[in-house]
């Protein structure tokens, strides 16, 4: 299922490569690398994955997404049937789908008011997201319980001290 997506994302590369449109990826590039490259990789065509996180902001026919590396959140300008594609987004609750954008870099978007971002002709999804278990941890729970059990005993110790002193 995974070599399907991947084949079809290197179709849509050649099929949506303009002419002349110079490729700058033989593999996801960082983005810190992108950020601290940014003059180099202006305009260019790259790739770029990671976990959706927070919303998917629709916006008519196109939405944005923001992808983190785990080092920092891209914005992502992806088409609305792209969207479609994105179950699960990372919060607290959910570990958020694993994508590959493949797109052209902008340095300062003038069309998004001078961000930086990447405007996304390819969507490959490479895990799909889940939902997070949360499993609560017995070492801080017995500790929590002995700290509020020798907090209740200062508390009774104080009381004792109180009503000792008004006699």
């Amino acid at each position: 299922m995974k070599k399907k997506f991947k084949l079809t994302a290197v179709i849509l590369f050649l099929i949506l490569n303009p002419l002349g449109q110079r490729a700058v990826f033989s593999q996801s590039l960082s983005s810190s690398e992108l950020i601290n490259n940014a003059k180099e990789y202006d305009g260019k065509l790259i790739a770029y994955s990671g976990e959706v996180i927070g919303d998917v902001m629709l916006r008519q026919e196109f939405a944005w997404v923001n992808i983190n590396d785990g080092q920092n959140a891209l914005g992502c300008w992806i088409t609305a049937a792209m969207a479609k594609e994105i179950k699960f987004t990372g919060n607290y609750k959910f570990r958020g789908d694993r994508l590959e954008v493949i797109g052209i870099f902008h340095r300062t978007c003038l069309e998004h008011g001078g961000d930086l971002d990447i405007h996304a002709r390819a969507l490959v999804k490479i895990i799909d997201g889940r939902i997070v278990n949360e499993n609560l941890n017995s070492d801080k729970l017995n500790l929590s319980l002995i700290l509020l059990g020798a907090l209740f005993l200062i508390w009774i110790l104080m009381l004792f001290k109180h009503k000792s002193k008004r006699i």
